[in-house]
């Protein structure tokens, strides 16, 4: 089975992450593959929007942990940073319909989509200190950015879990809607985007990013540098085991992070 299904309807091409039973989860594997596509599709003239979402009742649960345990990311061009770049680079517009579970990653990687469509049943949440871990995709810069430090802080230092009503007053996404009418909402609006001069619009998206451009891949480059030494520390290797084995993590708090030199 694909883990991740493309389908042109027209000019606009759906990106589905098929892994139902995994809550969409991602592995290293995956993270090339949709870097691949958004790159193809950057450069395919037929497609003017992207529309993303993910199959069964999850968006995206985040990282593969088994997955995540054998490929941990390191401080270059890891399969996590390829998708990370492709998703800076692109613009064209790019949509979101999110349904169920949207944890880490699946949370960080929609903060570079145009318009989030959240189904009712949404919950988010940015879990990466509780795995002692830091953030990623930039979300390091981009929500304080956007929401301020203080409730920027609620969510990355304490992790907490916010679901669609939330994450609309924060201003995370466009609207929420009944689960029943998601796809077809976001859908409504790649229709939409698709009938707008490709140009001027991919220009537009341009000049909205350009001003913080520098700014988020700058923190980026800093979150993937300090994520791969933190993913090698001690408790972050006690953290992932206890998620696997369904068990509380049992932190050493005087423990000293791996340094890079």
């Amino acid at each position: 089975m694909d883990e991740i299904i493309t389908e042109h309807a027209g000019e606009i091409l759906r990106i589905q992450l098929n892994r139902p039973t995994k809550r969409n989860a991602m592995t290293s594997g995956m993270y090339v593959a949709l870097a691949d596509i958004l790159k193809n599709a950057a450069k395919d003239e037929q497609t003017r929007v992207v529309l993303w979402h993910g199959a069964g009742e999850s968006f995206c649960a985040g990282n593969d942990i088994e997955d995540f345990l054998k490929n941990p990311p390191g401080p270059g061009e890891s399969p996590q940073a390829q998708l990370m770049n492709a998703l800076i680079d692109f613009d064209k517009p790019l949509i979101a319909a999110v349904q169920g579970a949207a944890i880490g990653g699946g949370t960080t990687m929609l903060l570079h989509c145009d318009f989030v469509y959240a189904g009712e049943s949404a919950k988010f949440q940015m879990p990466f200190i509780n795995l002692a871990l830091v953030p990623e995709f930039g979300s390091s810069s981009i929500i304080p950015a956007r929401i301020g430090h203080l409730r920027a802080a609620e969510l990355i230092l304490l992790g907490s879990p916010f679901d669609a009503r939330r994450a609309a007053e924060l201003g995370l996404v466009t609207q929420v809607v009944a689960d029943q009418d998601l796809l077809p909402t976001a859908t409504a609006t790649a229709a939409k985007l698709a009938t707008r001069p490709a140009g001027a619009l991919q220009a537009s998206k341009r000049l909205m990013k350009q001003p913080f451009q520098a700014q988020v891949r700058a923190a980026m480059m800093a979150e993937n540098e300090e994520f791969s030494v933190q993913v090698r520390s001690a408790n972050a290797k006690e953290a992932l085991t206890a998620f696997l084995e369904k068990r509380p993590p049992h932190f050493n708090r005087t423990a000293k992070s791996p340094t890079t030199a």
